[in-house]
């Protein structure tokens, strides 16, 4: 039988697809600032979790500061769902 493996940033990236897609189905068309900014947020974390972590630090600080703007992101598409 074959057994399909992927990598750790696979699991990242899918995850990401799918949480881009129930954020825009969410929002709607009335935020469509707000859904650009939140993919290209979580594209930026896929892009910081590929790079090696010989950064002194400051890779995981990155991945950390845009971890909390997509909860601001997110938080701020909910706020103005309501």
């Amino acid at each position: 039988m074959f057994r399909f493996h992927l990598m750790p940033t696979a699991y990242v990236l899918i995850g990401m697809a799918i949480g881009g897609l129930a954020g825009a189905c969410a929002a709607g068309a009335n935020q469509p600032n707000m859904v650009a900014a939140l993919n290209s947020l979580r594209a930026a974390r896929a892009e910081l979790i590929q790079a090696t972590p010989n950064k002194g630090g400051h890779r995981e600080r990155a991945i950390n500061f845009v971890n909390a703007a997509i909860s601001e992101t997110e938080a701020g598409i909910a706020y103005a769902g309501n």
